[in-house]
């Protein structure tokens, strides 16, 4: 464990932090294609239901067999393809950065943004403490 990872190392450790980050958020856009897909067959189930009272059988029907249902890749419906995303490459990212602040900062977190956050604020004016690190440092 480094005590005083040095500056160099700070960086790298965020850049890889940061890639975790928009890991992050593809992560939740993933979700919103989760759920609006779904939203969509559900939707669609509602205007099959329409057609029907309208009397567009054949369309209902069509609609119905054709595309509700219907896997959005092979095999998989999207709770699969997020079930697939979290078990494997999300949770290898976010593994290999845990493993990395360990071995390199003692598991302590941002700490780029940290030093940033020293040097940038204005020592004395309000709304500018320091305050206290998110994660505190590794006990010797």
């Amino acid at each position: 464990m480094v005590e005083n990872p040095d500056a160099a190392t700070v960086e790298a450790v965020g850049k890889v932090t940061e890639a975790l980050e928009t890991i992050e958020r593809a992560r939740g856009h993933l979700y919103s294609f989760h759920q609006l897909t779904g939203s969509a067959d559900l939707a669609l189930g509602e205007a099959v239901e329409q057609l029907e009272k309208a009397g567009h059988a054949d369309w209902a029907r069509r609609i119905s067999t054709e595309l509700i249902g219907l896997n959005v890749l092979p095999d998989r419906w999207t709770f699969q393809v997020v079930e697939e995303y979290d078990d494997g490459y999300y949770q290898a990212c976010r593994d290999l950065e845990r493993a990395l602040l360990e071995s390199l900062t003692g598991g302590r977190r941002h700490l780029h943004e940290q030093r940033m956050k020293a040097d940038r604020r204005t020592h004395g004016r309000a709304g500018h403490e320091a305050g206290p690190p998110t994660t505190p440092p590794a006990a010797p």
